[in-house]
């Protein structure tokens, strides 16, 4: 890890905390999850003092997910659940990808913000969102309303299974993302909320405002577009196989995110840095099931962290 952060250069993650309950040939398994959780939780393995707000129940699964977060140092500012917590059952498709059957909590998740989440968030150096109920209006002005003054970062992160309405979360989305300093978006977005085109997407949230757009493409890399100009940067290539993919996205919006607060890249080369050290920070988290965020220079820590997803 880094050294530890200032105060100011503390980082507010808002969106999603769940159960992954997991599926495939090997059985049933439980990891804690979410995408912000794993941002919240990589921030924290980075040095960076955090504080997830989500919606979490008073229920055995609300108590996994607290424990997590306590393990990992992570401060958690939790909604009221009356549905419970949120839980996604994962199977694996034939081409190996990840599928989501979300319970009704996760659907209808909802997020409020109480005096200690409006305090953290004014005194934070960083609020990033991501998997936000982006297709709920009151949702969306809710969050507006709570980071009126905060420097955001944007992950819209859709999941099929939770997204009501398309256009609506398009809408919702790109509220936020205006007036973002950094948006991130993957090829995964651009198909299931626009055309597909990935670098249309980039250019598109440039001119609605955005003050810089990271597009990640799995495979071919990923670009950051910001006013110093456009940098781009291939996968790393890193020792040892790749076992899962999954949280490779969150892990670089951590990488990022902690750039932002601890250096502000100003330049084209301040930029190619951090999008590189990004790039091998998601190469070292597909080295191991689940989505805990790993370094390079932690891969050798292999056993830490085999309950997070």
């Amino acid at each position: 890890m880094s050294n530890e952060t200032s105060p100011a250069d503390s980082v507010v993650v808002i969106g999603d905390a769940l159960i992954d309950e997991i599926r495939d040939d090997a059985g049933v398994r439980e990891l804690v999850g979410g995408a912000a959780l794993n941002v919240a939780v990589g921030l924290r393995r980075l040095g960076v003092t955090t504080t997830l707000i989500a919606m979490v129940g008073e229920d055995e699964a609300g108590a996994h997910i607290r424990e997590y977060l306590s393990d990992h140092g992570v401060r958690l500012i939790s909604s009221e659940a009356p549905r419970g917590s949120s839980r996604a059952v994962v199977q694996r498709a034939s081409n190996g990808e990840p599928q989501y059957v979300f319970n009704e909590a996760a659907q209808k998740r909802s997020i409020r913000y109480s005096a200690d989440a409006r305090q953290a968030i004014a005194e934070a150096g960083l609020v990033a969102i991501s998997c936000f109920p982006f297709d709920v209006p009151s949702e969306v002005d809710a969050l507006l309303e709570a980071v009126t003054d905060a420097r955001i970062a944007v992950d819209p992160n859709p999941r099929t299974g939770m997204l009501g309405d398309r256009d609506e979360f398009v809408r919702g989305f790109e509220r936020l993302a205006a007036s973002a300093a950094i948006v991130k978006v993957g090829a995964d977005d651009a198909a299931i909320l626009y055309d597909g085109d990935l670098d249309a997407l980039r250019r598109r949230l440039r001119e609605l405002g955005a003050a810089a757009v990271l597009a990640t493409a799995g495979a071919d890399g990923a670009t950051i577009d910001a006013d110093a100009g456009i940098v781009s940067a291939p996968i790393a290539s890193l020792p040892g196989a790749v076992i899962d993919t999954v949280g490779a996205g969150d892990a670089t919006l951590a990488a990022v995110s902690e750039g932002l607060v601890t250096a502000s890249p100003s330049d084209q080369e301040e930029w190619r840095a951090l999008l590189l050290r990004a790039m091998d920070i998601a190469a070292a988290t597909c080295r191991a099931e689940g989505g805990l965020l790993r370094t390079p220079e932690s891969l050798a820590d292999a056993g830490r962290g085999v309950n997070g997803s």
